[in-house]
């Protein structure tokens, strides 16, 4: 498996506080399956500041602490831009650090509880310059649990999808699972990742999600999940995709327009 979506460089946002947590997480993903993990550290205007040389510095003295240590994963540069109006311009002056650094494709995160209204635009510039945003994790924005047709449009325009397994197994919550096991049935996820921050509470692990993923859509669904996408995401290759099934909301009855017509 090759998970394209980790904090495990140490001590760079609200992941990874150490060197020794680093190694945790690396031997804990090791043990699980994965072979390769992209580092991807929050970059969000004036919280985590981080260029692109300050990362691929971290990543090849964490790829030398693995080495040292015997940890048999490899780790591969990137980073989770918070969606901000200047993305395509920082772009363009090659500030920004895409998945593996392939100039393919860019983990780009949502705020939480809405969507901003320049998203569409900033995604076309992006894609403009032939970089694919990555939409990270967005079964936990609000937004888009209530409305899954704000993100239906995005992936429609050629926008990429991540879900996070934590979410896909229940472990990041009822509402994060329901949203990401419909995204997943809709064909409206293109990679699982881990989103790992530690070697606890959210673990770089995906062999639980592989299972829950297999249960609902199949085996070889899963591992084009988190193992054939994710491989084309380092290699800047074509993502595998499928066409976009809305659910569509169920049919009222008889009785329950009844009940609209008396009940004043």
């Amino acid at each position: 498996m090759i998970d394209i979506h980790t904090h495990i460089l140490p001590a760079l946002d609200d992941g990874a506080g150490s060197l020794e947590e680093s190694l945790a997480m690396g031997r804990l993903a090791a043990a699980d399956g994965i072979r390769m993990m992209v580092a991807t550290p929050h970059v969000i205007t004036g919280l985590y500041p981080h260029s692109r040389e300050t990362i691929l510095a971290a990543v090849a003295q964490l790829r030398q602490a693995f080495a040292d240590n015997g940890i048999p994963l490899t780790i591969l540069p990137g980073a989770e831009y918070r969606l901000e109006p200047d993305l395509p311009q920082r772009l363009s002056r090659g500030e920004l650090l895409t998945i593996n650094d392939g100039g393919r494709y860019l983990l780009v995160e949502l705020p939480a509880d809405f969507v901003p209204a320049p998203t569409g635009q900033v995604f076309y510039e992006l894609q403009l310059q032939g970089v694919t945003p990555i939409i990270a994790h967005p079964e936990r924005n609000t937004a888009m649990a209530r409305k899954p047709a704000l993100l239906h449009e995005l992936a429609g325009r050629g926008a990429l999808v991540q879900i996070t397994g934590g979410s896909l197994t229940g472990r990041l919550g009822p509402a994060a699972a329901a949203t990401a096991r419909t995204l997943l049935q809709q064909g409206c996820a293109h990679f699982i990742a881990s989103d790992a921050h530690s070697s606890t509470k959210r673990a770089p692990v995906l062999s639980d999600a592989v299972k829950e993923a297999a249960r609902l859509t199949g085996l070889d669904e899963a591992q084009t999940l988190t193992t054939e996408n994710p491989h084309h995401a380092v290699e800047g290759l074509p993502i595998k995709t499928r066409q976009i099934r809305p659910t569509r909301p169920a049919r009222r009855g008889l009785l329950h327009f009844l009940k609209q017509l008396f009940i004043k």
